[in-house]
């Protein structure tokens, strides 16, 4: 072709400078349009030595298959490349992925000698000339036809046809969310022949597992492997074998982005519960703080279940969320309690004598509960000197009570309101001793609930942790 251009390009070279009134010029001219005669001769017998559609598929017919003797199972080679997962819908349980399948086999009847073509060793032809495995996806998930892509196969010279065709399959996966977010799965991609058995179509793997070298890395999941294996099934219907490959693609899923929009959020809420039982009672926010929390976990909670398939399984965060709500809703139930242990009026009963031991003196000290002016060195102290200040003052008040009448009646009349009025503020420092004692043994209550609860808190990230990993 090269030379061919080249006697072209002097042709037209000498029409255009008009070389012909020279007889040096005529003898080129001659000797060009020689040569330029006798490579076209070359290069038209050349092209009709070459096998076409007439003489290649002639008496050819693609229904039936390629084989020579019918007995014998066509073996037809599959080799399944991953470039790219698209989706995985865990809610309906479907896989999209984007795949390139290469099928080889050899037909009998499309042979050629390439000694009688120059060489000639493979033609690209449309594959729709040919025969073709009916293999398909059998766990398919898509509505639409099955139909192949219509992609030229290569030809070989020896009867090998090798047809290449991408493809977008949509196959049922089975998701176990159990430990979602920290979840890894196993989809199935299970190819083979549709109507044929294994006595005549066989199919075999060009390795032991998908070619994973032009994958493209997914934002959500990341590929540990797609081995390969073969199965022989004979189903209820038929009494044939039916071969099938089985690829299995391993997944596991990148949970960072879950751990920083679900599962942080939830622990930093979370620790606002036990925080509700420092807070103070006399401020009237300490149930509406527990009823906020639990209304913004169950929004995150909506949030989980939307995303995942109505299954028995529940995640590993939808349970953490449900014990987080759990605790939340124990610690809004004890708050109110506390509460109403804090204001006991006038009308409660005095503080049993083992809280007044086991709270007031060994788990204020634990928990550093005092009241204003008062610490852990001059408790004892304080409550020595509080005791001999009530006996004095119930000493003094008897001298009170005691106090002769010797005078006049205006002093007896005196006497007799001064007594009332002592009676009047001993009834009311013991009413008020009464409530404080109250108080202290809710304050102390609810240090010891916000101490567990952290702890509980703290006991429950680690536990989710621990399982994922």
């Amino acid at each position: 072709m090269e030379d061919v251009s080249f006697i072209l390009v002097v042709l037209v070279h000498c029409s255009k400078h008009q070389l012909t009134h020279s007889s040096a010029a005529r003898s080129l001219l001659r000797q060009t349009k020689h040569h330029f005669s006798l490579y076209l001769r070359l290069y038209i017998v050349r092209l009709a030595r070459i096998p076409n559609k007439l003489t290649l598929f002639e008496d050819y017919t693609n229904a039936l298959r390629p084989v020579e003797d019918t007995d014998r199972a066509l073996n037809v080679t599959l080799k399944v490349t991953l470039s790219q997962i698209k989706d995985i819908d865990e809610r309906n349980q479907i896989l999209t992925a984007y795949l390139w399948i290469r099928q080889i086999w050899f037909d009998a009847f499309l042979t050629w000698d390439r000694d009688k073509y120059d060489g000639l060793d493979s033609i690209r032809i449309p594959s729709s000339y040919l025969w073709r495995p009916d293999i398909v996806l059998y766990n398919k998930a898509d509505d639409q036809s099955g139909e192949s892509m219509e992609t030229n196969v290569v030809l070989r010279y020896d009867g090998r046809v090798t047809w290449d065709s991408p493809a977008i399959t949509k196959s049922s996966c089975v998701v176990d969310v159990s430990y979602f977010p920290f979840d890894n799965q196993r989809c199935n991609l299970t190819f083979g022949s549709w109507t044929y058995n294994g006595n005549q179509v066989d199919i075999d793997d060009a390795l032991d597992s998908g070619d994973l070298t032009d994958f493209v890395e997914n934002v959500e999941w990341e590929v540990h492997g797609m081995p390969a294996t073969k199965n022989v099934i004979i189903y209820g219907c038929c009494s044939d074998p039916y071969p099938d490959i089985t690829y299995t693609l391993i997944l596991k899923r990148r949970s960072s982005f879950y751990i920083f929009n679900l599962l942080l959020p939830c622990v930093m809420i979370s620790s606002l519960a036990p925080l509700g039982f420092y807070l103070s009672a006399d401020s009237g926010e300490k149930v509406s703080l527990g009823v906020t929390v639990l209304l913004a976990l169950t929004v995150f909670q909506l949030m989980v279940a939307e995303s995942m398939p109505p299954s028995d399984s529940v995640p590993l965060i939808g349970k953490y969320y449900i014990a987080t709500m759990t605790m939340i809703t124990a610690s809004t139930a004890l708050t109110i309690i506390i509460m109403n242990i804090h204001h006991c009026g006038p009308d409660a009963k005095p503080v049993p004598k083992w809280a007044k031991v086991i709270i007031l003196q060994y788990m204020s000290k634990m928990f550093f509960v005092y009241e204003i002016g008062e610490n852990f060195c001059n408790q004892k102290e304080s409550n020595g000197q509080s005791n001999r200040g009530a006996a004095d003052s119930y000493a003094s008040e008897e001298d009170v009570d005691l106090t002769p009448c010797i005078c006049s009646f205006h002093q007896g009349r005196v006497a007799k309101n001064i007594e009332f009025i002592a009676n009047c503020f001993r009834e009311q420092k013991a009413t008020n001793a009464k409530s404080a004692e109250w108080k202290k043994v809710a304050k102390v209550i609810d240090r010891f609930f916000m101490w567990i609860f952290f702890v509980m808190v703290f006991f429950m990230s680690f536990l989710i942790i621990g399982k994922a990993t």
